[in-house]
């Protein structure tokens, strides 16, 4: 009985020593969901073998295991069953010896397979499995010693280059999709009502006077990428409505911009700036830290221009932790006016160097038009998120009391996660893809980063209320909301947090006390 129940108890709990647990966070890429469920259906298929006899060899305890290395082994066996149904995975435990032969010999023949068994194909030219293929295969006149050994040792070669092949690369999701931007799983041809949106946007843009209101009212659901930094650029207010105006309007203000870099920029080592220079510096490279356009020098140089500038003009509030995240929205919008393919590996010294300084000017002037709005969140003590804080406290209380409640049982105060929210504005929590679409709705927006986003942060919180009820305890609890798994997230999951956002500043914006208890 004693070991029925252990054995129950190790079946029913996930968080065991040594199981796999996600890790969330647009930062962190998680668990893949589809490879997590194979991982665990794998034991169920492996049970039939396993069941009526305790493994007596190490041979059959290997063929009864599967650990995470295994998983693209197992999908890409499923995509051979699609040309031959017979050498499933399950059945090659008793199979004839020839049957296991075409199941080792299948990665030659990938002619009618799907592109993305590329990977196996180079496997199959590797010494390691040729090797193996001819002590297996029937043209040098051996004969495999048995199937289940064989299909071990192919397992074992693949796993290992699976991991000298896929362990130092990052997972990469585009920042910005060729046509619009997606979802994770692609970019779908555009369709008409895009392309009629698109060209309605380019029919604004080509006025003499651009209706900005009804530019904001068209770039609420989203902006296509092809018009997006022009659009940014008039609706932040850095271009004026007056088509004939912009050329020396762009000109007149990159000039004023590399005018501040020669008065104030070596100023980087006095004693009244060294601090400031010397934080920025540190802050730099840790910004998108996972995708490589900002790790390059050329790039890092660029941010610090932009961040020292606006810390020497604007010395109530100086340069605060955060400000750094809040350039490169703008960075890659403009940068992708000059780019065809994906952002987040371009070159940056490809380009000229009078687009360079272009794309640089009007990120430090689209950046100080946004932070002019919410100066106060970075002043000293930080007054405006301390504000935008206990709103989203008092908001939450009101739309959603369970959540609320359970955040007083465990003990969880709301600067302790908020904070993060309404200093980065989401950037944090959210892949830059999103924060790109999420930033067209706040341009859109009259007060869109400064009063609209505490509604989004709230939409956002209420997102995950079954997650958050599901937490027991502080440190879980705080764990989940620190790392939310939204990096799967595209346009369609940030369209739906808008909605919701809107819906709320609806009902709660211009009715203070309403549900008030």
């Amino acid at each position: 009985m004693a070991t029925d129940n252990r054995v129950h108890f190790w079946r029913r709990n996930p968080k065991v020593p040594g199981s796999l647990q996600p890790v969330y966070g647009a930062q962190h890429p998680p668990l893949d969901p589809r490879r997590h469920r194979l991982l665990k259906d794998t034991p169920k298929a492996s049970s039939l073998y396993t069941k009526s006899k305790k493994p007596s060899t190490f041979h059959e305890f290997a063929r009864s295991t599967n650990d995470a290395w295994d998983i693209d082994d197992e999908e890409d066996d499923g995509m051979f069953s699609l040309k031959q149904p017979s050498s499933s995975p399950v059945q090659s435990r008793s199979m004839p010896h020839t049957s296991c032969v075409k199941l080792i010999k299948a990665p030659e023949d990938t002619e009618s397979l799907p592109r993305p068994l590329d990977r196996q194909e180079s496997i199959s030219t590797n010494p390691v499995l040729d090797r193996l293929d001819d002590e297996s295969g029937p043209a040098n006149g051996r004969v495999i010693k048995s199937c289940s050994d064989a299909q071990l040792n192919v397992n074992a070669a693949r796993s290992t280059l699976q991991k000298q092949h896929s362990l130092p690369v990052r997972p990469v999701i585009p920042l910005v999709a060729r046509i619009s931007d997606q979802n994770s799983s692609g970019a779908p041809p555009m369709t008409v009502r895009e392309k009629t949106r698109l060209d309605k946007f380019k029919q604004l843009l080509a006025s003499p006077n651009t209706d900005l209101e009804e530019l904001r009212k068209h770039s609420w659901s989203g902006i296509p990428r092809e018009v997006r930094p022009v659009t940014w650029r008039l609706l932040s207010g850095y271009l004026p409505a007056n088509r004939e105006r912009r050329d020396l309007v762009l000109q007149r203000k990159r000039e004023e911009y590399f005018g501040f870099i020669e008065q104030y920029y070596h100023s980087t080592t006095d004693e009244n700036h060294r601090d400031t220079y010397r934080q920025i510096h540190i802050d730099i490279p840790r910004t998108n830290p996972l995708i490589p356009l900002f790790q390059q020098p050329l790039v890092q140089e660029v941010f610090e221009r932009i961040l020292f500038i606006w810390a020497i003009r604007h010395p109530a509030s100086g340069y605060v932790q955060g400000i750094n995240d809040l350039v490169t929205p703008f960075f890659v919008v403009f940068l992708s006016e000059f780019v065809e393919e994906d952002v987040e590996n371009f070159e940056m010294a490809s380009l000229p160097q009078d687009t360079q300084r272009n794309i640089e000017a009007d990120s430090f002037w689209c950046m100080s038009k946004l932070l002019d709005g919410i100066q106060d969140n970075y002043t000293f003590a930080q007054p405006g998120i301390q504000i935008k804080v206990k709103a989203l406290e008092e908001l939450v209380s009101r739309i959603d009391e369970d959540v609320h409640v359970h955040f007083q049982k465990c003990e969880v105060e709301y600067l302790q996660f908020a904070f993060r929210w309404m200093n980065n504005l989401l950037m944090r929590e959210l892949p830059l893809r999103c924060t790109i679409r999420l930033w067209d709705t706040y341009q859109a927006e009259s007060e869109g980063f400064s009063h609209f986003h505490l509604y989004v942060c709230a939409a956002f919180l209420i997102k995950w209320r079954k997650e958050i009820l599901s937490m027991l305890d502080f440190q879980s609890l705080l764990m989940l909301l620190q790392n939310l798994p939204t990096i799967h997230w595209g346009n369609e999951e940030v369209g739906l947090l808008l909605a919701e956002a809107y819906r709320l500043k609806y009902m709660f914006a211009d009715a203070p006390s309403h549900y008030k208890r």
